[in-house]
């Protein structure tokens, strides 16, 4: 059995996200399933979706205000950075730690899920931004100002102080 699985818990409402978050729940099965002779093709995959996962919400947030160097699209890119390192490990050999980032992953993204991604989600709606076309039907309710942080209240600015921030996933590491 995978270490992580899809359930109603990963959903959002909002249907292009919960499809792409299920194709990575189920890519990463398929990798952690994955004999030593294919993990590479099956993480390349992983990394390949990852890749337009992540670029499509940072486009997303980018197109209604939701800043694009927050601390969610930071996360991407470090994650993605470490995913990335895993091709060059497997490619030297070092399947193990590779392995282990399959397990962590299976951490993270619930995780980023029900906190990061659920914030973007809200805003997405409360602007009534459709991802499938671009277009926002309630452009007086974007924010006047870019939104910093994560959206959330553990990591939005407070009386022009920033909260602290973590960019870097606990779960995931180099």
């Amino acid at each position: 059995m995978p270490n992580l699985e899809w359930s109603d818990a990963l959903a959002l409402n909002l249907p292009v996200m919960d499809d792409t978050h299920r194709e990575f729940v189920d890519l990463l099965a398929l990798a952690e399933a994955a004999p030593d002779d294919t993990l590479l093709t099956h993480w390349r995959t992983l990394v390949e979706h990852t890749d337009d996962h992540f670029g499509r919400e940072d486009q997303w947030m980018q197109a209604t205000r939701f800043s694009s160097s927050n601390c969610h699209s930071m996360q991407h890119q470090i994650v993605l950075q470490v995913m990335r390192e895993g091709i060059k490990l497997i490619g030297s050999g070092d399947l193990a730690t590779v392995r282990q980032m399959i397990r962590d992953l299976a951490v993270w993204l619930p995780q980023h899920t029900q906190s990061m991604d659920a914030a973007l989600a809200q805003h997405l709606r409360s602007v009534g931004f459709d991802p499938l076309t671009g277009v926002v039907t309630m452009p007086d309710a974007l924010p006047k100002e870019v939104i910093h942080g994560c959206g959330g209240a553990t990591c939005s600015d407070s009386e022009g102080e920033k909260a602290p921030q973590s960019a870097e996933p606990a779960a995931v590491s180099a």
